[in-house]
């Protein structure tokens, strides 16, 4: 486990709270559709990795209210009630056709509170950028009402492109708030953000990017090979990247982070994981379905990668940026 005093810290956007530099993300907490929960773990599993992230010193963990159809946000509310330290959380709102209101806002919020057991949260986030009946100045005015009345601490969107980030951005600072995230896909096997103007307008910006699935799904932990090809469970099974033709293409990846993992007595998933945080105020949040998975990830913190090896895994990954 990582000394508490080296784990590395990330301001979200340019006032939000401090988070350690890597979060837990619990997608895979109490949903069935996707991840196979209640038949290959459960919540005596997710709890032990709730339990371990802790003490492996990761106490920001990432949901929805969606995730589970509620579900993740139920468990996080009650596996909170017996932590000894404070939990900071991320949830996010997702605008529904029929959500055309403010007031549709505050009650999607109340009701993640309520399932999260607390009264505010550490960062809200819009899921994806839809704008059917409500529109995007009217829902940042939403988030920015929540935010003066205190039960939100941060505001956050997801999956949004560099426009529409700098409009968020835009209609957010004329009420004289940041806009603290943008949590998009990123890890070494899905670069885009670092051609497509997402990266670079968050750094101009003071925003944060959430790196949801930095893994690549399992891909970069070096779990799946040619060698020893197995299909992954739930839906995964049906993704091209996990098929032996794709792997076969990423063996060079796997290859360059298990050499340099060795280096350090690391992994190639904390490999990974370090070198997302490496970039400068991006928070990988890797899921973890048991206590194992959450000790692994909490490796990638306390430690940093030299500047030559950054480049190495670099130029290992250039086929991923486009």
């Amino acid at each position: 486990m990582p000394d508490p005093a080296t784990i590395q810290t990330v301001t979200l956007g340019t006032t939000g709270p401090v988070v350690p530099a890597l979060g837990i993300g619990t997608w895979a907490w109490g949903d069935s559709l996707f991840w196979n929960y209640g038949k290959d773990y459960g919540a005596e599993d997710v709890q032990a990795a709730f339990q371990a992230a802790l003490e492996g010193g990761i106490n920001f963990f990432d949901t929805a209210e969606i995730y589970g159809l509620g579900d993740s946000e139920k468990l996080l509310g009650q596996f909170m009630q017996s932590a000894s330290q404070p939990v900071m959380i991320a949830t996010k709102y997702f605008p529904l056709p029929w959500r055309f209101s403010s007031q549709a806002v505050a009650d999607a919020l109340t009701a993640s509170l309520k399932r999260l057991q607390v009264s505010r949260v550490a960062l809200y986030q819009v899921h994806a950028p839809l704008t059917l009946l409500l529109s995007q100045k009217s829902l940042m005015n939403a988030l920015a009402d929540e935010v003066q009345q205190g039960r939100i601490q941060a505001i956050g969107v997801s999956n949004y492109s560099a426009q529409q980030m700098r409009e968020a951005h835009a209609y957010l600072a004329k009420r004289g708030i940041p806009l603290a995230v943008n949590q998009v896909q990123y890890s070494l096997l899905h670069r885009h953000i670092e051609t497509n103007g997402i990266l670079e307008a968050a750094r101009e910006l003071g925003i944060t990017i959430l790196a949801y699935s930095p893994l690549a799904q399992g891909l970069l932990t070096g779990k799946y090979t040619v060698e020893n090809y197995q299909k992954p469970s739930g839906a995964r099974s049906l993704a091209p990247q996990f098929s032996k033709q794709r792997l076969a293409k990423l063996e060079p990846v796997i290859q360059t982070l298990q050499a340099i993992g060795n280096q350090y007595d690391r992994t190639p998933a904390q490999v990974a994981l370090n070198w997302l945080i490496a970039q400068g105020n991006v928070v990988p949040i890797p899921g973890a379905k048991n206590a194992r998975q959450a000790a692994q990830n909490a490796g990638a913190l306390g430690w940093q990668l030299g500047e030559q090896e950054r480049a190495q895994i670099d130029q290992a990954t250039q086929a991923w940026k486009s």
